[in-house]
């Protein structure tokens, strides 16, 4: 691939604006250009420029520095542009070439959790997820991370609905449900994942992780599934860290800035 043509005054500049990105409190100089490979000598006139346009300000008191509104206008815009299954997409696909396993983007649909994408992986999976599937909120991985994150009565209206468990079920199967969504909730707490071995799917284990957007909602959750032959259901497997990264690194594509959940030590 021939290479572009590139600006390298603005790439070197623009490691001060991500520094500052980082960091939630205004910064002295030193410290700045510190953070950005830079001296403060050769720092200063690129936050002279970048003031000037207002992607940074100074705190005339104390001398240091903090993004701007404009910076605040860039990011808000990127916000508005930003497209849930344009940032997963790439990361699921990945993850699928990566681990050879089957892997399912799922959104939060009228009836619940709706899978949206499914990408198939090197080994054959015989299972009928396809876009458009329903699945079971407390019966599957992919439910079970939603619950994780949602509220309680959001999710008792998706499963009393047309397409939920609970329509039409025993009256002991609601609290059946309950169980099965705390458990998933404290799975995800506790590991930043929720599981499924052998169901609802006999012979198919899955691991299951919500993405969350730059508000902490979640935008959509991310699966990967295969036969449980080759797919280990330890929390700490080749298979439950791949799919923790690949939620953690859509998570940040949205502008989630907040920790994902680690393993348990």
């Amino acid at each position: 691939m021939k290479s572009q043509r590139a600006v390298q005054s603005i790439e070197v500049g623009g490691q001060l604006l991500l520094a500052l990105a980082r960091h939630p409190a205004p910064m002295a100089l030193k410290d700045l250009a510190a953070e950005a490979g830079l001296s403060a000598s050769r720092a200063h006139p690129y936050l002279v420029s970048f003031g000037r346009l207002g992607l940074i300000e100074q705190d005339p008191a104390s001398g240091r520095y903090a993004l701007g509104p404009a910076a605040f206008q860039v990011g808000l815009a990127c916000l508005v542009q930003s497209d849930p299954m344009k940032a997963a997409t790439p990361v699921a696909e990945a993850l699928a070439a990566r681990t050879g396993h089957a892997v399912a983007i799922a959104v939060w649909g009228n009836f619940g959790p709706t899978v949206v994408r499914m990408i198939d992986g090197r080994e054959p999976l015989h299972v009928s997820m396809r876009a458009g599937t329903v699945m079971s909120v407390a019966g599957t991985a992919t439910g079970r991370a939603f619950a994780a994150v949602l509220p309680a009565k959001t999710l008792e209206q998706a499963m009393r609905g047309s397409f939920g468990e609970l329509r039409g079920a025993a009256p002991d199967a609601a609290a059946k449900a309950a169980a099965e969504c705390e458990q998933g909730a404290r799975d995800w707490r506790a590991h930043g994942l929720t599981r499924a071995a052998g169901r609802p799917i006999p012979g198919v284990n899955a691991f299951s992780a919500p993405v969350l957007g730059h508000d902490g909602e979640v935008a959509l959750t991310i699966t990967a599934l295969g036969p449980r032959d080759v797919f280990p259901t330890g929390w700490d497997s080749a298979p439950a860290q791949a799919v923790r990264a690949a939620a953690a690194e859509i998570s940040r594509r949205l502008g989630y800035r907040g920790e994902h959940r680690a393993p348990s030590q």
